[in-house]
């Protein structure tokens, strides 16, 4: 199994289900498959599936009146201290996760048949019991101060286990994501990894028309955070500076480290902290259409898909009837 055969199996899976429900969020599959894929395949260290293949009904939100409420972590393996935890931030992805634990068998493909409907887990907006997810990270920037305090709850418990986050690159729109990035460099979290999906556009447009964030990577060194730039479709990119940091070589190639300023060290002031002692942040520079070339016809709105004309949507079933025969040979 290969990030590539994974990456191709996420967007056929999305766009089968964009042509049956005639809406879905096509192009986040398009520029987070190879992603997600690879923390998958080569960066996270998670345990087998201990959920059911069907996920569960509702059962009602977590409260200590409620025994029978549940997360849907158990697609991401067993909860141990030597394992990685997984947490998913923009939930509007959901289906693209989805369709990556089918491709990895942790879903069964038949999991989609209850998509969005009333009682179902596998919700359009992912939440805390939705497979794959931990959390409700429904308003955008929540998920990284919950990522940032287990952790550190498992540093301090000693475990070897890692936290890793995937956001996207709209959430550096919000304050409690800098917030957040603030605790983490202050409480030297270095056993937390964050993967961005920087495709440059949102539901308004391009990021460059709403508000800007750039340049990211200088704010997040500035934030105290170890930060590479890469290709997010090249997996070999995207997995080097997570094995580097787990190989124990530090900051790896491609890091450039915080900047220290020239005042003298007070005792107020903490020392400059280790490479590993810094949250590391790969910023993954993707295309919201790669693969569906299709999907620029539409640019720059690109956020959701749901079709104009018969015509239009033709075109896409075409697309998929292509890459059926293809499989298929």
């Amino acid at each position: 199994m290969t990030v590539e055969a994974v990456a191709a199996g996420i967007r056929r899976r999305v766009l089968e289900h964009t042509l049956r429900n005639n809406g879905g969020y096509l192009s986040q599959a398009c520029s987070s498959a190879e992603i997600l894929a690879t923390l998958y395949l080569r960066v996270m260290r998670l345990g087998p599936s201990i959920a059911p293949l069907i996920p569960r009904a509702f059962a009602g939100v977590p409260s200590r009146d409620n025994p029978n409420a549940f997360t849907g972590a158990g697609y991401n393996g067993p909860r141990a201290s030597e394992l990685d935890r997984f947490i998913f931030s923009p939930v509007h992805y959901a289906l693209v996760l989805y369709a990556l634990l089918i491709e990895l068998g942790r879903l069964g493909p038949d999991a989609l048949e209850a998509f969005n409907t009333d009682g179902s887990t596998v919700e359009l907006i992912g939440a805390e019991h939705s497979p794959g997810h931990e959390l409700t990270a429904g308003s955008l920037g929540q998920a990284l101060s919950q990522a940032g305090g287990i952790a550190l709850a498992r540093r301090l418990r000693g475990e070897t286990g890692r936290v890793w986050v995937f956001m996207s690159d709209g959430e550096f729109q919000e304050g409690q994501t800098w917030e957040a990035f603030a605790a983490l460099a202050h409480h030297r979290i270095g056993n937390l990894g964050v993967y961005i999906d920087a495709n440059a556009q949102q539901c308004d447009g391009p990021m460059t028309d709403v508000m800007t964030i750039e340049p990211l990577a200088d704010r997040l060194r500035a934030f105290g955070a170890e930060v590479h730039e890469v290709d997010g479709h090249d997996s070999e990119a995207l997995a080097a500076p997570a094995l580097a940091r787990l190989s124990g070589s530090g900051a790896g190639t491609g890091a450039t480290p915080r900047a220290v300023t020239a005042t003298a060290p007070t005792p107020q002031h903490q020392a400059e902290p280790a490479p590993t002692d810094r949250p590391l942040v790969v910023i993954a520079r993707t295309d919201p259409c790669r693969g569906i070339e299709l999907l620029r016809e539409r640019a720059p709105k690109l956020h959701y898909l749901r079709f104009k004309t018969p015509a239009e949507q033709d075109a896409y079933e075409d697309l998929l009837e292509h890459w059926q025969d293809s499989s298929s040979q």
